[in-house]
């Protein structure tokens, strides 16, 4: 088995909550409130942050150029590819840059991202990669449910999300961090394999946190 089929599986339930979540429901049918959403997408700007930040320190851990590079491109996907479609959402909700940097983190925000940074930076390339993925595999796979219910891309308003995360370039980046991270644990031992998996799955319940703390506006 994949490590990365180890992580899926073991995430699987966290992960059918996060799906079943009503803050996603009501992206899926429209009936989120845009107050909760709004909320969402400054604590969510404010996370990428960090989250490109985890994605630097691989640059620095990492001791092979071609592993650098890819670190890279993640920072630059995340600053100027995810986070454009965060900064569209704020300009329809008129929320300016500078605004989102006034906003409080959330202590559920500031803990998963404080999780990652601190698994980066004691860890190497392997440790960045399993801290990472639960997030951006996730969010593929909500895409892509969402992105299959009638009408939900075509949303007015919530259909710019879904098809965001159903993007074939969203897709694509995710679909080589999973292949990044097989190659990274391709000699690891059993416990190097529980250890990454026990990452994967601290990131993937922080994920269900994070929805839980957007859906109850909790600062």
């Amino acid at each position: 088995m994949k490590l990365t089929e180890q992580m899926h599986a073991a995430a699987a339930e966290i992960w059918a909550q996060c799906l079943d979540h009503p803050f996603v429901r009501g992206i899926g049918d429209g009936t989120l409130d845009m107050e909760k959403f709004r909320f969402f997408m400054l604590q969510d700007y404010l996370y990428l942050f960090d989250y490109a930040r985890v994605f630097a320190l691989g640059v620095v851990k990492a001791r092979d150029p071609v592993l650098m590079r890819e670190f890279a491109r993640n920072v630059e996907a995340t600053l100027n590819g995810e986070m454009n479609l965060h900064r569209a959402y704020m300009q329809r909700l008129g929320i300016r840059e500078e605004d989102v940097l006034q906003v409080t983190p959330a202590l559920a925000n500031l803990s998963y991202t404080h999780y990652m940074l601190a698994i980066a930076e004691a860890g190497g390339p392997a440790e960045i990669v399993a801290a990472i993925l639960a997030c951006s595999w996730s969010y593929a796979e909500i895409g892509s449910a969402l992105g299959s219910v009638p009408g939900a891309a075509a949303h007015p308003f919530y259909g710019e999300w879904i098809t965001g995360y159903t993007s074939e370039e969203y897709q694509r980046t995710n679909e080589a961090l999973i292949r990044l991270m097989d190659d990274l644990a391709e000699s690891a031992d059993a416990a190097e394999r529980a250890r990454l998996t026990e990452i994967f799955v601290n990131c993937s319940r922080y994920e269900l946190a994070f929805w839980d703390m957007a859906w109850e506006q909790q600062l």
